[in-house]
């Protein structure tokens, strides 16, 4: 597993809205809060900026992510959607980056090493503008691997497409990369999906 150089971005200003009152990013994994081992995974594999974007200064989700190594980025139009994120986010990007990865902050079964993966099938001198992982049987998900040329499309996003109309822009110059089972698409966003996932895992 090779690290990487390219910059990421962590989604993380979401709302919960359907966790009736905890916050999905705080639940804990792997002995910590489920957003503070995002962030240092992804400090684990890229030597670029992490960029995480979150909910406005004060919000608890800064103190799950005090001492690590990333760049908050607040939002404070989230309430929007998940568009007013991607604006921020790829306007807060390198100048110079080449590519840049994008990734939801609650797929709690992805790995480095699923990182890596795709971040190692980019090949820039290609026609291909955006790689992203898939599950096994091929559904498309995270990461999302953006070239740079793409970046200026995200700045009349609105709404909460989640940058959809930009992928489908690109359609034939997608390219997917098959990571194990699920790791590419599970997402958490209820506590009965917590609970399910947690007796899957023999987690409490």
């Amino acid at each position: 597993m090779s690290p990487f150089t390219m910059p990421v971005i962590l989604l993380a200003a979401g709302q919960s809205s359907r966790m009736r009152g905890r916050d999905k990013l705080l639940e804990k994994v792997d002995g910590m809060p489920l957003l503070r081992r995002q962030a240092m995974m992804l400090r684990s594999v890229t030597t670029g900026p992490v960029i995480v974007a979150l909910p406005a200064p004060t919000h608890p989700r800064y103190e799950a992510l005090t001492g690590l190594d990333f760049a908050a980025l607040p939002v404070p139009d989230a309430a929007e959607g998940m568009n007013a994120s991607l604006r921020r986010a790829f306007a807060a990007l390198p100048a110079d980056a080449p590519c840049a990865m994008l990734l939801l902050a609650d797929l709690p079964d992805l790995t480095a090493a699923d990182l890596c993966q795709v971040a190692a099938a980019v090949d820039l001198t290609t026609s291909a503008q955006i790689w992203r992982g898939a599950t096994a049987l091929g559904k498309a998900g995270h990461p999302i691997v953006f070239k740079a040329d793409l970046f200026a499309l995200f700045a009349d996003l609105v709404g909460d497409g989640g940058g959809r109309e930009i992928v489908q822009a690109a359609q034939g110059n997608v390219v997917l990369v098959p990571l194990p089972d699920s790791h590419a698409r599970r997402d958490l966003d209820t506590l009965e999906d917590w609970a399910a996932w947690r007796a899957e895992r023999g987690a409490t």
